[in-house]
C-alpha cells in the first residue's frame, strides 16, 4: 500500500478512484501521564507519555484507514491528512483521511 500526502504519486498513473477513506481512534489520557505532565510543566521538557500516546493513535488510525482502502481494492491512498478534536475532558480523537486509488503497478506497465 502506497501512502502519501501528495495529490499524485510521481511516476504512477492513477487507473481507478475509490473515494474517501478514513480511520480514527479516540483516546483518553492516563492519570499517571497527567501527573507526570504536570511536573514537566514546572521544569520543561518532552511529555513522553503524551508523545507515545499520539504515536500509537496515529498508527492505529492509519491502520484503520488502510484496512478500509484494501477492502475497496485500492493499492494506494493519496492526499492523506490528519486532524484532531477534543471529544470530552481528557479525551481526544485522532482522525486520518485520504483518497483511495489504484495506481499502475510495475507488472501492469510492462
Amino acid at each position: 500500500m502506497i501512502l502519501t500526502n501528495t495529490e499524485t504519486i510521481p511516476g504512477k498513473k492513477t487507473i481507478e478512484h475509490f473515494g474517501l477513506v478514513t480511520g480514527s481512534t479516540v483516546r483518553a489520557r492516563h492519570i499517571g501521564s497527567d501527573m507526570a505532565a504536570g511536573l514537566k510543566n514546572l521544569v520543561g521538557g518532552e511529555l513522553k507519555g503524551y508523545t507515545q500516546l499520539l504515536n500509537e493513535s496515529r498508527r492505529q488510525a492509519l491502520e484503520r484507514m488502510v484496512q478500509q482502502a484494501v477492502q475497496l481494492g485500492a493499492n494506494a491512498v493519496i492526499n492523506i491528512r490528519f486532524a484532531t478534536s477534543s471529544i470530552a475532558q481528557g479525551a481526544a480523537e485522532l482522525y486520518v483521511y485520504g483518497t483511495a486509488v489504484r495506481v499502475e503497478t510495475a507488472e501492469a506497465e510492462k
